[in-house]
């Protein structure tokens, strides 16, 4: 498979990235949440966890762009979705055009029928140039928070439905029922291996925060958290029901019990993000969530054959569960 070197502005160069870059790319990550968002979200299990997803070949599939002094100047990744970051102190010299179009004949060469971006709302220059590159709106995606400067009440559980937080041994039960309940929406089903990479095998990973429901000895509810060291709040990575238990206040019961053990442990703040074909943040919202900032998942037709499945090519935005813990694509004003 031939090559596809970016045509860079001068000073730059570029190469793939590999597993000693994931500080490094964590770093940049970072930097651009700061500049969009005026915080970090991502943690570098996470960066870690998206660069060894089954299917991402990093030799190909990934960019990385330093500058004269050897510093990470951008980033670019594609498999099943696409991801652009400009570093703030580099934007305006045209990285991000770059990069966007490499994304798209990286895309191309793969076979792939489309390409996704996940962009901030807040992020006016990305929005501009996606939609001159031809995006289109795809969903809409949330990050919701809840503060938390009181130690949440935590409602009577249904009958016969009992909580405690996660144990080791639980790991294999919580993917097979949170596997099972997002098969309703999602479009690929994580293998145990990557699902455990983006949630129990995280360093971010928070078992005492993680709230199991039962139903007798059968697990019925899960809500899977992390303890993000970059913010400093708490964030629930996924959170799901069994079918034949929903409509019970589960969900609720359990994002409680994750806001309680959050708060004493002195955490004063909850993340939790979500999209809109789950059709779940009207019930965030009723727990007392607010809205912290919005992004939009953008698709490019590409108009090849597929040379993959059909499930496997579309699933351009994946994530885990209701969560995005990421900035998605920022580039930057003048890109």
């Amino acid at each position: 498979m031939p090559d596809l070197v970016p045509n860079l502005p001068p000073g730059y160069r570029a190469g793939p990235a590999t597993v000693s870059d994931v500080s490094a790319v964590h770093r940049l990550v970072s930097a651009c949440e700061r500049a969009v968002h005026g915080r970090v979200q991502t943690d570098l299990g996470g960066v870690s966890a998206v660069l060894a997803r089954p299917g991402l070949v990093p030799e190909v599939d990934t960019l990385l762009v330093h500058d004269q002094a050897g510093q990470l100047a951008a980033r670019a990744w594609v498999n099943r979705r696409s991801e652009v970051d400009v570093h703030p102190r580099h934007r305006g010299r045209g990285l991000g055009t770059v990069l966007l179009d490499w994304t798209v004949a990286r895309a191309r060469q793969a076979g792939s029928a489309q390409i996704v971006q996940t962009v901030p709302d807040g992020d006016t220059a990305a929005v501009a140039l996606l939609r001159s590159r031809g995006y289109e709106p795809m969903v809409t995606e949330w990050l919701l928070e809840f503060v938390m400067p009181d130690e949440p009440a935590v409602p009577e559980p249904p009958a016969g439905i009992t909580v405690r937080p996660f144990r080791s041994g639980d790991e294999h039960a919580a993917h097979q029922l949170i596997e099972d309940a997002f098969d309703e929406w999602q479009q690929r089903r994580m293998s145990y291996a990557e699902w455990a990479q983006h949630t129990v095998e995280r360093p971010t990973f928070a078992p005492a925060m993680s709230a199991l429901a039962f139903d007798g000895t059968r697990l019925v509810g899960a809500a899977m958290s992390l303890d993000l060291p970059e913010s400093g709040e708490g964030y629930v990575e996924e959170v799901a029901v069994h079918r034949d238990h929903r409509n019970q206040g589960i969900a609720r019961l359990l994002l409680c019990h994750s806001f309680r053990a959050f708060h004493r442990q002195g955490r004063r703040t909850c993340t939790l993000a979500t999209h809109s074909d789950t059709g779940a943040l009207a019930l965030y919202l009723r727990v007392g969530m607010t809205v912290r900032y919005s992004s939009t998942v953008y698709r490019k037709s590409l108009g090849v054959p597929l040379h993959r499945s059909s499930t496997e090519s579309i699933d351009g935005w994946e994530q885990q569960g209701s969560t995005f813990p990421s900035a998605g694509t920022s580039m930057g004003s003048g890109e």
